[in-house]
């Protein structure tokens, strides 16, 4: 997946239980959403196309033996600086953008593929040598080619709408993350509590 929509997706699940548990989504566990569902890509990809440290741009982030420690990092964090929301809201991140590197590959080309998970107890395939740009290249443009087939046109069009369906709600839960920015100006407002 790429990076809007790790985002998107992780997004309208936190608000959707957010909202289900009475609760409007807060500054804090949504920045911390926002880093979770970034955070595998953010570590893997640099250390296996740039530095060539990792044979796959999903493997140790990506791996459940990497995630559940970091997980539990973070929610520890967030009990001990008496934001308790924060936890939930990283791990919502962290395991959506899992599954969506397990459900897209799926989607876009019939692939499943989910060994990444346990790495490294199931090894990763090995990309190569470290690209670094190229690679990242090589992806946007056999993405833009997917986009010009009607297959890619139809994904397209979901995606798009995911993302302005993400960004909608987000507006309508008030902004949070960027709420205390405005705040900060508007003489009067009453601060975000956590």
């Amino acid at each position: 997946m790429w990076p809007w929509e790790h985002l998107a997706v992780g997004y309208l699940l936190y608000s959707l239980l957010a909202h289900l548990a009475g609760r409007t989504p807060r500054t804090l566990p949504v920045l911390a959403l926002v880093l979770a569902t970034q955070m595998p890509d953010l570590i893997d990809k640099p250390l296996a196309w740039g530095f060539g440290v990792l044979p796959s741009g999903r493997s140790m982030a990506h791996s459940f033996l990497f995630a559940a420690p970091a997980i539990l990092g973070v929610s520890a964090a967030g009990l001990l600086a008496r934001a308790p929301r924060v936890g939930p809201a990283f791990a919502l991140g962290y395991l959506s953008h899992l599954g969506g590197d397990v459900l897209y590959p799926f989607v876009v080309k019939g692939e499943l593929r989910f060994g990444f998970l346990l790495w490294p107890l199931i090894p990763a395939a090995d990309e190569g040598p470290p690209e670094g740009l190229p690679h990242l290249q090589e992806l946007v443009m056999d993405f833009v080619v997917f986009l010009l087939t009607p297959r890619g046109t139809a994904y397209l069009l979901f995606d798009g709408s995911l993302v302005l369906l993400a960004f909608l709600v987000w507006v309508w839960d008030g902004m949070p993350g960027v709420r205390p920015l405005f705040d900060a100006v508007r003489p009067g407002a009453t601060p975000e509590r956590e």
